[in-house]
C-alpha cells in the first residue's frame, strides 16, 4: 500500500486552490557515490522535500554498490504515492543511454557528479577517466539539446580543485589560472570545465561549474584508495590488532577539506541562482596530511611523534615507542599538488 501524500500536496489538489505548483525534477549521475547520496538526501528532505522525484543515474557496475541510498526507499516522505526515488541504469560512455534517460526524466536541474575520482588511479586509467569525466560531460550536454530541454534544464558540473595543481597563487579563487598536474584534473576535469563554459555561452544554458576542494565524510569509500579513508581505517584497524602500521606518501601534502553535507547544499544553491555562473566551495582552511594522522591517532588516545626524513621519516606510539606511520615512495603522486587552499 502506497504512503499518504503530504497534507499541502492534498491542499493543492482541492478545488478552488489554484494549479498544482510545479514539481521539480533532478537527475543526479553518481547517485550511489559519498556527494550524490547526501545530494539526493537534500533534495528529499529539504526545499524539494515533497515537490521533487529525485532520480540517479548508477552504473551496472553499481549494483551492489547501492548502500548509500538503499535508506532512501524506506523513507516516507520519498515514497508518497506517485513520487518514488528512482535508479536508472546508465553510462557517461553511452551518449544513446543518455539521450534515452533524460528524454524519460525531463529533468529541471542536473547534477553531473559521476567520475572516476581518484588522482593516483587517473595516470593508471588515463583514457577512461578522460572519457568519463571529461568527454561524458559533452555528452551530457549534447544529451540536453538533443531532447530540446537547453531552455528549462539546469546544469551543474562537479569540477575540481586539482584543475588549480602547480597552484599559481595562495589562496585559489574563481580566477586562479589552472595549471593541473594529473590525468583526473588535466585531461579530464580541465576539459569537461571549459566545454560546460562554451555551452553557456555559445547556446545560452544554465551550466555552472562547482570547483570544490577536498570534502570528506563517513559515506567516503570503504576502499582505501583515498588518503583519509586509508588514515582513518588503518587506525581503527590498529586498535582493533588487525594491522600494525599505516604505510603513506607526502606527510607534508596539504589539503582545504570540508565536509561533503555542506559541499552537496552549495552544489543546490549554485543551482539556485538566476544566472548561471562558476563557483570555487571551500573552507578557506588548510591541513597537512601529517596533521590529519596526528588528529586520528588522537581519536583511539595514541599521541604520534615523528622520527627520521624523507622515506625514512617515521611515525611512532609516543608512550610505547611503536612505529605506526611509514613512508613509501609508492604512495607519491607521479606529479605532486603541495597545497590546496581557497579563498
Amino acid at each position: 500500500m502506497a504512503n499518504k501524500r503530504p497534507a499541502e500536496f492534498e491542499e493543492e489538489a482541492k478545488e478552488g486552490n489554484g494549479p498544482k505548483r510545479h514539481r521539480k525534477v533532478a537527475l543526479i549521475t553518481g547517485v550511489s557515490g559519498q556527494d550524490g547520496s547526501y545530494l539526493a538526501e537534500l533534495l528529499i528532505d529539504k526545499g524539494y522535500v515533497v515537490r521533487t522525484a529525485v532520480h540517479g543515474i548508477i552504473r551496472r557496475a553499481s549494483t551492489f554498490n547501492t548502500g548509500r541510498v538503499e535508506h532512501l526507499y524506506k523513507n516516507p516522505m520519498a515514497h508518497f504515492e506517485g513520487d518514488n526515488f528512482h535508479l536508472h541504469y546508465g553510462d557517461m560512455t553511452d551518449s544513446t543511454c543518455l539521450v534515452k534517460i533524460i528524454s524519460e526524466v525531463q529533468p529541471d536541474e542536473i547534477y553531473n557528479l559521476a567520475a572516476q575520482s581518484h588522482v593516483k588511479v587517473s595516470f593508471d586509467l588515463a583514457e577512461y577517466t578522460a572519457d568519463v569525466d571529461g568527454v561524458g560531460v559533452l555528452r551530457m550536454l549534447d544529451a540536453i539539446r538533443t531532447t530540446g530541454l537547453s531552455s528549462k534544464v539546469k546544469f551543474y558540473q562537479a569540477s575540481t580543485s586539482e584543475m588549480f595543481g602547480l597552484v599559481q597563487e595562495v589562496p585559489q579563487k574563481e580566477t586562479t589560472p589552472f595549471y593541473p598536474r594529473s590525468p583526473y584534473g588535466r585531461a579530464a576535469k580541465l576539459y569537461a570545465y571549459w566545454v560546460v563554459v562554451n555551452y553557456r555561452e555559445a547556446y545560452n544554458m544554465f551550466a555552472c561549474n562547482g570547483i570544490l576542494f577536498n570534502h570528506e565524510s563517513p559515506r567516503r569509500g570503504e576502499w582505501e584508495t583515498f588518503v583519509t579513508r586509508k588514515i582513518t581505517r588503518g587506525v581503527a584497524k590498529i586498535l582493533l590488532g588487525q594491522q600494525d602500521d599505516i604505510v603513506l606518501g607526502n606527510l607534508d601534502s596539504q589539503r582545504d577539506w570540508g565536509h561533503a553535507k555542506d559541499y552537496v547544499r552549495s552544489m543546490w544553491m549554485i543551482l539556485q541562482h538566476e544566472v548561471p555562473d562558476d563557483f570555487v566551495v571551500a573552507t578557506g582552511t588548510v591541513h597537512s596530511v601529517r596533521e590529519f594522522v596526528v588528529a586520528s591517532f588522537k581519536h583511539i588516545g595514541v599521541d604520534i611523534i615523528w622520527e627520521g626524513k624523507g622515506l625514512e621519516e617515521v611515525g611512532k606510539d609516543k608512550t610505547t615507542g611503536t612505529v605506526r606511520v611509514r613512508v613509501s615512495q609508492k604512495y607519491y603522486r607521479p606529479t605532486e599538488v603541495v597545497s590546496s587552499l581557497a579563498l
